[in-house]
């Protein structure tokens, strides 16, 4: 038992603060956003045969396929395609038969859609509906929702060159510390407590979860320290290929190496804030929440996130 003077609207030790959604990220970090939305009635998305077949039996030359990444690929390891056309090449593209039917079939789907912004969107039926990045980055992938049941939030590097589909979020070209950030049980306590659910799965917010997450100033020696960290846990799930995030993440389940690799990068980034391991997943809390507090005061914001106590 603990006597407190105050338990705020999460049920934690402190001041009645509730977290808002931030257009940009409070702490200094890297822009998350949303992955590509396709639009195109299921014409522009492939599976593996189909991408092999379009290559082979239709001439489609290969670059304008890409690996494609929605949240269960990235989970279950589903393997995906999907056509990837930039302005610049459109003419070549269409120039092939295959593709011009595609094309066409998406130009009809949006015209005969009742939303107007769609319907414009049949004058560029060859590209994705909202496309937010070029398909030559780096990516860090975190998808929109995950279930609870996972001792760490599902979260990878996509190679260069896949497109990331809309249920997830991305970082494009970002540093690898952030993706220690993300992986770390300081994150998956936080976005466990401030962001929605669905049903019991967690939905992350980009707005609330990560612009809004509470990160000390990080030195380079810190980011160093992170990026290595974040290394370590990609090499460990890289020894079990193939398994997949679903298979690796089930907490009976988890290979000890990764388990230890995800162990060295709490105690890295917990020593960042307090100079030690937490002792549970309160004491977590209520750092992040007196972080977070200070952080918003700096910006003169904190009386906005005020809730009136009773």
């Amino acid at each position: 038992m603990r006597e407190t003077d105050n338990i705020n609207p999460y049920l934690i030790s402190g001041p009645n603060v509730m977290v808002q959604s931030a257009s940009k990220p409070l702490a200094d970090l890297d822009e998350m956003s949303f992955g590509n939305m396709p639009n195109e009635g299921g014409y522009l998305l492939l599976d593996a045969t189909e991408a092999a077949n379009a290559i082979e039996r239709h001439g489609v030359p290969s670059k304008f396929i890409r690996p494609f990444i929605g949240s269960q690929e990235f989970i279950r390891g589903s393997d995906r395609r999907c056509i990837w056309i930039t302005d610049e090449e459109v003419e070549e593209a269409s120039a092939n038969n295959w593709l011009s039917e595609r094309f066409e079939a998406v130009r009809k789907q949006r015209v005969a859609s009742n939303r107007a912004t769609t319907k414009e969107l049949a004058a560029v039926p060859y590209r994705f509906g909202e496309v937010r990045q070029t398909g030559c980055e780096r990516t860090i992938v975190v998808p929109r929702v995950s279930s609870e049941n996972r001792d760490h939030l599902p979260v990878g590097l996509a190679p260069v060159g896949t497109v990331i589909g809309d249920r997830n979020f991305a970082l494009y070209d970002a540093p690898l510390y952030n993706l220690a950030l993300i992986a770390s049980r300081l994150h998956w306590v936080w976005i466990g407590t401030v962001c929605v659910r669905l049903r019991t799965d967690f939905s992350y917010s980009n707005t609330l979860g990560w612009n809004a997450f509470p990160v000390p100033p990080l030195t380079e020696k810190m980011k160093a320290d992170l990026t290595r960290c974040a290394e370590d846990i990609l090499l460990a799930r890289e020894a079990h290929f193939p398994s997949t995030i679903a298979d690796l993440y089930d907490p009976e389940e988890m290979p000890d190496d990764l388990r230890e690799a995800h162990e060295r990068n709490d105690e890295v980034l917990e020593r960042i804030y307090i100079g030690r391991r937490f002792k549970n997943d309160t004491e977590r809390l209520e750092k992040l929440f007196a972080l977070y507090t200070e952080m918003t005061a700096k910006e003169g914001t904190t009386e906005n996130r005020k809730v009136g106590a009773r």
